[in-house]
């Protein structure tokens, strides 16, 4: 009798400890233990050659620089569009901008109408805060929205709409922070956080946000307007000229507290203890307006609003450690923001919804250090029309109004079939020499995949 008790004893303690063991592993999982932060960094204008580890010479970037000896670098990695709000639909979504009538940046209702465009992002979009918030991360949005609201746009959704539990933005949104926005524009002497202040606030509230939610994982957008123009570095600037404020010198002034609040978010990080569990992408919206201050293009023909490799190939670092390599540089993988939806999904295991139809790629296996060619073509449109706003850039960087690229090859064209341009990316990354007569049916079957992906683009109603 005695041995039967010891025995139904420690079968009891066994059982107890088993069920503790199921409800810590319950209770760790709940908490986010396994499940990393999620910071996606999309700075405003910046080229391909302002960061210094891509061989930019403009200044020394060491904290973004940083970033990319603890991860992996992509140096052909590719942004929806040559400009900010389609490029940010085609990050946030995982899907063309075009395909949510998305094609130049939000503007009032009138200027929207005659670039064929809508108002704001369908709140009902796929959208990657949505992805996180369902999975059970606290998601915030930090920085430059422009995704619809500001000018006569009074009926933009709420960014919560969109999967954010918290925000703060800017005056293109439909709710700016008052501190940002004292006057009806981007930017005012009167704002209570000033132009050279704007990233360290969002820097500030993105670390905020993290110790707040320490107990669960997060998702933050952290979306900054630097370093797009003007460059104001300092009060004496709100007043000084136009040209001081487009100056290379007030830029680099610009570029270096940018790379410190890269690096105040770094040692933020790591002083919250949860370095080695979280996940950091840097990159740009596209590419720099300015380009005649430095070779901030780095040797890339293009610019902001060009379909040339300058306006849409960005600078890219992915960290997470213990699964993206450290010091690593893959320099074969060609990868676009359309596919950070599905790749993301994919390596954290994130359930997508089963009716989403990305135009993306699952990427994954290339952040863990395995470079692979792209299956899918890439296709870009910037230049729906004639009406002014799609008149920019001039000269040579003026690019045909459609783009694709598969494997090392890349064909520009008009939509009306003229114009039409072939580059082997892989010899001439400056696309000086065109190769359309060199290779007459490879440029023709391009050519008729790129006009067909056009066609099948919606209307807007």
């Amino acid at each position: 009798m005695i041995k039967q008790k010891k025995f139904c004893f420690s079968s009891l303690l066994i059982a107890f400890l088993l069920l503790a063991m199921l409800v810590g592993c319950h209770q760790e999982k709940s908490a986010g233990a396994s499940s990393p932060n999620v910071i996606i960094i999309y700075t405003d204008d910046m080229g391909y050659g302002d960061v210094s580890s891509f061989g930019g010479d403009l200044l020394p970037t060491p904290n973004i620089d940083k970033l990319a000896e603890e991860g992996l670098k992509l140096t052909n990695f590719y942004v929806a569009s040559p400009i900010c709000s389609p490029s940010r639909a085609g990050l946030l979504t995982g899907m063309e901008p075009a395909r949510w009538n998305i094609t130049s940046f939000l503007h009032t209702k009138k200027a929207n109408r005659e670039r064929e465009m809508v108002n704001y992002l369908d709140p009902n979009a796929p959208s990657m805060g949505r992805l996180f918030k369902n999975a059970g991360y606290a998601t915030a949005h930090f920085g430059k929205w422009h995704l619809g609201g500001g000018r006569d746009v009074d009926n933009a959704p709420m960014i919560t709409e969109y999967g954010f539990d918290e925000y703060s933005s800017t005056w293109e949104s439909p709710d700016p922070d008052p501190l940002l926005t004292a006057k009806d524009w981007i930017w005012s002497p009167e704002d209570s956080i000033k132009r050279w202040n704007r990233t360290a606030c969002f820097v500030t509230k993105t670390l905020d946000f993290l110790e707040e939610n320490k107990d669960k994982p997060c998702f933050v957008n952290l979306w900054p307007d630097d370093v797009h123009t003007p460059w104001v570095a300092s009060s004496d600037d709100y007043s000084a000229p136009r040209t001081t404020k487009w100056s290379y010198e007030n830029l680099k002034l610009v570029m270096q507290e940018y790379d410190n609040q890269m690096g105040r978010l770094i040692e933020g990080i790591e002083q919250l203890g949860i370095v080695d569990n979280t996940l950091i992408i840097f990159t740009s919206d596209n590419g720099p307006e300015l380009v005649d201050h430095a070779d901030r293009a780095h040797g890339m023909r293009g610019m902001k609003w060009s379909l040339y490799e300058a306006g849409i190939r960005m600078p890219f670092i992915i960290k997470y450690p213990g699964v993206v390599p450290k010091n690593t540089v893959d320099s074969m993988s060609v990868v676009s923001a359309l596919d950070l939806f599905p790749s993301l999904a994919n390596l954290l295991q994130l359930e997508i919804p089963k009716d989403y139809e990305s135009s993306g790629e699952d990427r994954s296996e290339v952040f863990k250090g395995k470079p692979s060619t792209r299956e899918k073509s890439l296709f870009w449109e910037y230049g729906r029309n004639n009406t002014r706003f799609f008149k920019y850039p001039e000269g040579a960087n003026r690019s045909p109004n459609l783009a694709m690229r598969i494997g090392k090859w890349k064909v520009l064209i008009n939509d009306d079939g003229t114009r039409l341009e072939l580059f082997d990316l892989f010899e001439d990354p400056g696309e000086t020499v065109n190769l359309k007569d060199q290779y007459p049916d490879l440029a023709g079957q391009m050519k008729k995949e790129l006009l067909t992906w056009r066609k099948e683009l919606p209307e807007l109603e």
